[in-house]
Parts: structure tokens; sequence; C-alpha cells
């Protein structure tokens, strides 16, 4: 289906542009925004709490680092390459199916973490379920239960629902490590997990499903004009160089993101800041990204992505510098402009190359073919954050991992100064 993705987000002063003159149906497409948002706060939100869950159970069981972002790897991996089969649930089933099922997986996840004492069983709820439940309350169903209510603005609308990812780091990781510091890892997971569940029927009954899945009669209605199109296929764009230079960027842009996302409260706790203090600057370092997704999706459209991303990988890299001189010496003043600079830069490629795929490949076909993108995506960041582990594991450090994600960088930014069709692309 058409604009099943996220993509960047532009201007969102005038949704009234969008949303048909009836008032009940501009409520319901606004409830709709709210709804998606929030399902994608609740799972994102609460699958980057694993990062603080990372040294307790490093000292309960022993287990070595590669071997505890293997767990990270595994819920990456199993949400990229489920996501295309949960596009066609969502079709077949209908929203209220496909996210009260995923809320329930996240529940049951994080209530039977609890309960474990092998790292198989990690790898089973806290990887696979939890992968499961965040592609199913994820942006794969966002995207296309916004794609029924918004046209004109359907870049907006995702691009805000996009940034829930943020917000709900910011609102589940510092929450998350104060419970930790209350009571234990168990309690922590055992509470996460009873209150996933308790939402289940209410959420099942307070939203109104049917009239959200109906849609907004008018964008059916020209949806059907535009049925006739056949647009590219997953084939004729995997053989152009736009296809392929997206693909990179996706997947090393990742791989080098996830060296150090999931060990990064870690390593600021081993530098000696407190454990609230790495949690919160964890958060505020995703939700920077509600800004800059804002801003730089309306840049984007005014003088095209490529400064845009190149501002952005410069950013990402002056981050990764930081973080580095943090380990000869922590102090505050730098882990205050890490948090800025690197949290401005997060999350600003995402939406914009989900964003080129869209108007270049656009069509009928244009969700399988981002799915392939998504996948890469997922695909790198699982490699990277094992790679981020094993790292640590070999030098009993983190600068080899800084170094190596710094490299990986580099090499993701050349795609869109070296292919000629991302070059040049308005």
């Amino acid at each position: 289906m058409a604009g099943t993705f996220p993509i960047a987000a532009g201007s969102v002063t005038r949704w009234s542009a969008d949303i048909p003159r009836t008032q009940n149906l501009g409520r319901t497409a606004i409830a709709v925004l709210a709804i998606v948002f929030l399902f994608n706060l609740l799972g994102r939100g609460s699958a980057e709490t694993y990062a603080v869950f990372l040294l307790p159970l490093e000292r309960e069981f022993g287990w070595s680092r590669s071997q505890l972002t293997s767990v990270y790897s595994v819920y990456l991996l199993i949400g990229g390459f489920i996501a295309p089969l949960v596009g066609t649930l969502f079709d077949r089933v209908g929203p209220h199916v496909v996210y009260l099922c995923g809320l329930t997986a996240l529940g049951l996840a994080n209530l039977l973490a609890s309960t474990t004492s092998t790292l198989f069983e990690f790898y089973l709820y806290m990887g696979f379920v939890v992968g499961l439940g965040v592609a199913l309350v994820g942006m794969v169903p966002a995207s296309g239960l916004l794609v029924r209510w918004y046209r004109a603005r359907l870049s907006s609308a995702i691009g805000l629902a996009f940034t829930a990812a943020g917000c709900g780091t910011l609102v589940f990781v510092p929450l998350t490590q104060l419970m930790l510091d209350g009571s234990d890892w168990r309690t922590t997971y055992r509470w996460i997990g009873i209150t996933f569940l308790a939402a289940v029927p209410v959420l099942g009954l307070v939203v109104p499903w049917r009239r959200f899945a109906a849609g907004n009669p008018e964008i059916k209605k020209a949806e059907k004009a535009d049925s006739g199109q056949i647009g590219w296929t997953l084939r004729a764009a995997s053989r152009t160089s736009f296809y392929r230079g997206l693909a990179v960027m996706f997947c090393m842009t990742s791989m080098s993101m996830f060296i150090i996302l999931p060990q990064s409260v870690a390593y600021l706790i081993d530098e000696g800041f407190s454990p609230v203090v790495a949690a919160t600057a964890y958060g505020v370092t995703s939700v920077m990204s509600v800004i800059s997704v804002t801003v730089t999706g309306y840049l984007s459209d005014r003088i095209g992505p490529r400064p845009v991303i190149t501002a952005s990988y410069i950013g990402t890299g002056l981050g990764m510098m930081l973080l580095f001189l943090m380990s000869f010496h922590a102090v505050m003043v730098l882990l205050m402009i890490y948090v800025l600079v690197f949290g401005l830069s997060q999350g600003v490629r995402a939406p914009i190359i989900s964003a080129m795929s869209a108007r270049k490949f656009a069509g009928p076909r244009v969700a399988t073919i981002y799915g392939t993108l998504y996948a890469l995506n997922a695909v790198g960041a699982a490699i990277g954050a094992f790679t981020g582990g094993l790292l640590h594991d070999l030098t009993g450090g983190y600068r080899a991992g800084f170094v190596v994600a710094l490299i990986l960088l580099l090499c993701s930014a050349v795609p869109i100064w070296a292919i000629k069709e991302l070059r040049t692309y308005r």
C-alpha cells in the first residue's frame, strides 16, 4: 500500500489542508495519529530499556557483553524481517488485532523475563518476542493506518508518529533506571509486564478500532482512482544505483550507530556517571530526534536531502569523538555537548532515506521496496550491536568500538556524494 513507511516530517502547521472539512472526520484523524504515536512510544520505549539492564544482568549471571548485546541483535533482526509480514497481517485482519497482539507480546515478554535464569530464555523473550511485539505496534501498522486518514499531509503525520520512538526512550529508560535503583531487575521486568498486560483490555475497549480501520471515504475514492498505476517492481528498483546507494547508507549507518547505542548507558556508568544520569542522557539523546526529524524534514524538502544528511553525519561523527574523549576525561560538560550534538543528528537520516525511497519508487509496490531497505537497516543494526559487544570483550573497553563505528559512519556517507542519482536528487 502506498505510503506505508516512516518518512520525514515536513511542515505541520496546516493540518486542515488534508483533514476533511467534516468536523467529526477531522477529530478522528487526529485521534488516529495520537493512537499510533502512543503504541509506537510503548513499543520502542520499552524495548530500549534493555540498555539499562545490561549491567545488572552481567553482574548476576556473568554473561559476556557480546552475549548480552546479541539479545538486542535478535530483537532488531526479528523486528526487521517480520515487518513485511506485519503489513500483510494488518491488511487482512485490521489494526485492532495487530496492535493488541503486539502489546500483549510485549507484556508477556517482560513478565516472562522476570522469571528467566538462562541466556537462551533471554534470547527467546527479550529477543524474539520483543522483536515481534515492537513490529506489531511499530511504524508498519502505524503507516498502514495513517495512510487511510491522511493524504496531502501524510509525510507530516508519519513523521510525527516516527518521533514517538525518541519520546518513548526518554520516558521509559530513566523511569526504568529509577525502578532498578529501588528494587531489582526481576521486579522491574515484572511490573513492566503487568502494566502492559493491564493496558490491553483498556485500549481494546476505549479505542474505536472499527471506525479507525474504516478510513476516510474521500481518501478511499482517491486510492481507487490511482489503483491503475503500475509503478516500480522490486527487481527493477534493486537494479538502480539509487536503490543500492540507499541500501548501503541504511545498512552501514545503523551498523555504525548500534555499535555504540546498546552499550552507551553501561559505558557512561563505567566512566563514573551515576546510573540515573547515564539513563537520562540516553533518553534525552533519543528524544532530540523529535526536534531534528521535524526541522530537517522541512529543510530536506526546501534545499534537498544531500546537505541535510551530510550535516547529520558530521554531527554524529562529532558525537562519537566526544564519547571517545570521555574515555580519557569524563566530565559533565562533554556529556552535555555530546547529548546535544549526537542527539540532534540521531534519527535524521532514516526518515529522509525513507522519503527518498517513497518518492523515487512510487506505486503499488512502494511498501515492498521500502520493506527490503528496512530489513537491511535491521540487519546492519543487529551486526553493529553484536560487534560492539564483541569488541568490548576482546579489548576490555569501548575505544575500539568508537573507532570502528566512526570508520563505518564515514563509509556510509559516501553514496550521497559518489552516486550521481543521489547527489542530484531533489
